[in-house]
């Protein structure tokens, strides 16, 4: 008999995981819209000119990560491998004149990588990207925003590591510097590094084999090369950080993996962890917008990564009860009149569940247990014959007895209360 598993590099999402994933959407949905962000849903695959644009053609995605195919029509396409691309090309196709927006974005993406904890070939991001925007404090504003979410999740060990990488003005003075270093340090170097340092060097600094971090340590660094502008933005991006109270340092060997960024780079690092211990990061982006055939539009934007985020969250101690009804059935003649109170519960907003294939009540209640549902109605003859139900608390063990025109309002106080008894009434009848 044959077993089917899943791809290498992915992963399900059953209960609880699955709920605790959409909590912290959730959580997301709501924090981002408080400072002005609208969602936005792009295709899972992109036109791959627009990656090889934006990525850079000898960043690590281009060359061994990207899920690249051709369609029917012989067209290059690209499973998404981030989502800033898209984003834009969103925005640039349905407009013109100048950019302005915030917009978020969730969802799944693709990169081709040994797969490891916290590192899928298929996950999933939450990301911003707030476009026509230059001011340092809409840097400061949006790394606090990603601080603020992981504080709201119980990350208490969440640090931002932080970087200016100069733009098109400052930066190529820094390359010859680098490049030069570079060239002195020849056999220290891996072969990666070594391929890196003449097609772009800044990459080098994302090599984690100790010896070329070794090798590294006295590299120069971009603050040596900022012009006025970037080190005045530098300084105002963190100052206004350091106001706001957001645990910060400042790493110099931080460059980020991709081609568009410029100024202010950033990422969110827990120990939690481990060795990959990054949650996400971003930075500025003040040129992608016209290499993409728009505007020249200033943009800065994170993603995060929803599977290390969940991984870097306190783990529940246990398994949390849904707020979940089952209407349980004593025999078929009530099976009729059960059908007919979840009904009634779905339409005023309760959710619950019949078992339709056990006829003995022991094993709908295991069934009711095992769904982690908070309680049972009980529907028995000697029930409707009196106008009334048996309430149990799954959580507890505690049965009440409720008339049949309560049940409804009820359950709505306990679920919305989250109560673990049947509120302060004594375990008897509730009038």
């Amino acid at each position: 008999m044959i077993r089917w598993s899943r791809p290498r590099g992915t992963q399900d999402f059953l209960p609880p995981d699955s709920e605790r994933k959409r909590e912290v959407e959730r959580l997301f949905r709501e924090l981002v819209t408080l400072y002005g962000y609208r969602e936005v849903e792009t295709p899972i695959f992109e036109h791959t000119e627009i990656f090889l644009r934006s990525a850079g053609m000898e960043s690590d995605i281009v060359t061994k990560e990207m899920y690249n195919f051709l369609d029917r029509s012989e067209r290059q396409l690209t499973l998404r491998p981030e989502g800033t691309p898209g984003v834009v090309r969103a925005v640039l196709e349905s407009k013109a004149g100048p950019v302005r927006c915030r917009l978020f974005y969730i969802g799944p993406f693709f990169r081709y990588g040994r797969p490891q904890k916290g590192r899928l070939r298929q996950f999933h991001q939450l990301g911003v990207e707030a476009l026509g925007e230059a001011s340092p404090l809409a840097d400061a504003e949006l790394i606090f925003l990603g601080e603020q979410f992981f504080s709201r999740l119980g990350i208490a060990d969440c640090v931002t590591h932080i970087n200016s990488i100069g733009c098109q003005r400052c930066r190529p003075g820094y390359r010859q510097d680098l490049l030069k270093f570079l060239k002195e340090q020849g056999p220290a170097l891996c072969s990666d590094c070594s391929e890196r340092a003449l097609r772009s060097p800044l990459r080098v600094f994302d090599c984690k084999n100790p010896a070329c971090q070794a090798a590294l340590a006295e590299a120069p660094k971009p603050s040596q090369h900022l012009c006025p502008e970037c080190a005045e933005h530098f300084r105002s991006v963190v100052d206004d950080l350091k106001r706001r109270g957001v645990r910060l340092e400042v790493d110099e060997r931080l460059v980020r993996g991709l081609d568009y960024y410029n100024r202010t780079t950033f990422e969110y690092v827990s120990a939690t962890l481990g060795a990959q211990n990054s949650l996400g990061g971003g930075g500025r982006y003040d040129y992608l917008v016209e290499e993409l055939g728009g505007p020249a539009t200033p943009a800065v934007g994170f993603a995060l990564g929803l599977e290390r985020t969940m991984l870097a969250m306190p783990q529940p101690g246990q398994e949390r009860r849904q707020p979940l009804v089952f209407v349980v059935w004593l025999s078929q003649a009530e099976l009729g009149p059960t059908q007919e109170l979840a009904e009634r519960l779905r339409a005023a907003g309760i959710p619950c569940r019949i078992d339709f294939d056990s006829g003995k009540v022991a094993r709908q209640f295991k069934v009711a247990d095992s769904a982690q549902a908070s309680y049972c109605v009980i529907v028995g003859s000697e029930e409707l014959a009196r106008g009334c139900y048996s309430l149990k608390n799954l959580m507890t063990g505690e049965q009440v007895t409720v008339p049949a025109g309560s049940i409804v309002e009820e359950l709505r106080r306990l679920l919305g209360s989250g109560q673990n008894k049947l509120g302060n009434r004594q375990a008897g009848t509730v009038t």
